[in-house]
């Protein structure tokens, strides 16, 4: 199994209950290709600033991520500043920078385009599909989306819907994808624009999988330690992909354990800014607390 990521790298300047932050490591590529790293050797497509710090690459390859396809242009990296409110579930954005990402052409480097498992991170889906057009024959890709591309982007998404196995997007995304208030009608909605399975994320109501085997709700990870939501998203999907390294058609039941694996993984994250609390984790731990988190779910 090779599994390709590509996405953002960033630097994300925050302000939580719990305290804040400046120019942190963070982006979608970032956090999805270190939550992978506990399962597999992730190939890293993305692009930097010549701001980028030696020590911050050397942090991703100390995870065995492969930085082949990290590329570094003139000029600055991508920025971003927000400010969580006391839930937590909400949250300003204060500053957004996109620099070398604003130009961002993903053209993978030679020995990727035989990757088996792609996660094509939050980006514009025109880019998505430049990139499944570089890589031979992948056996499973899972696409992330958002408002601002269903808004401004909506008939190259739904063009590149039926090329890929799964979709991962929040509830309101979905809903404003199909114009269904309901979100199992909405869910449902999703799959028949073209992919095999349908994530819908739920933020600390947990995820929601449609598949050809119906309908399965998860629950979150309950922690009392939320320090910093960002990046949870991807981190739960890095799980999902790394969970799923050994699997090509990926069934309901694999599914589901890899589900339960990015769940696990994202209540880690959130436990401290950045990448800190996943830093500190082996993956001994990540399976206690998905054997803890399996009991919770028995009855």
């Amino acid at each position: 199994m090779s599994l390709l990521v590509v996405g953002s790298i960033a630097f994300d300047s925050l302000e939580t209950p719990a305290g804040s932050v400046n120019d942190v490591i963070g982006g979608s590529a970032v956090f999805s290709s270190y939550a992978a790293s506990f399962f597999t050797k992730p190939r890293l497509v993305g692009v930097v600033g010549e701001d980028f710090p030696a020590d911050r690459r050397q942090l991703l390859a100390d995870r065995g991520i492969d930085l082949a396809g990290l590329t570094t242009e003139k000029g600055q990296t991508f920025r971003w500043k927000g400010r969580y409110h006391r839930d937590l579930n909400t949250r300003d954005t204060l500053e957004v920078h996109l620099n070398v990402f604003g130009t961002f052409n993903p053209v993978l480097p030679t020995a990727f385009r035989d990757s088996s498992h792609v996660f094509l991170a939050n980006g514009s889906p025109v880019l998505q599909a430049r990139v499944l057009e570089q890589v031979k024959n992948p056996s499973l890709v899972l696409a992330d989306t958002m408002d601002l591309w269903i808004e401004n982007q909506k008939d190259d998404l739904l063009a590149l819907l039926p090329r890929i196995d799964g979709l991962l997007l929040n509830d309101s995304e979905a809903r404003l994808l199909t114009g269904e208030d309901n979100l199992v009608r909405a869910g449902q909605a999703v799959r028949k624009l073209g992919p095999r399975f349908v994530i819908l994320k739920k933020g600390e109501h947990g995820a929601m999988l449609f598949s050809e085997d119906g309908l399965l709700v998860m629950p979150a990870y309950p922690t009392s330690d939320v320090v910093d939501p960002t990046g949870a998203g991807d981190t739960f999907a890095g799980g999902i992909l790394g969970a799923l390294k050994d699997e090509t058609a990926a069934t309901a039941h694999d599914l589901r354990r890899a589900m339960a694996y990015g769940t696990v993984l994202a209540s880690f994250v959130v436990e401290d800014f950045s990448l800190d609390r996943l830093r500190r984790t082996t993956r001994q731990e990540i399976d206690q607390r998905l054997e803890t988190y399996r009991k919770m779910l028995a009855f």
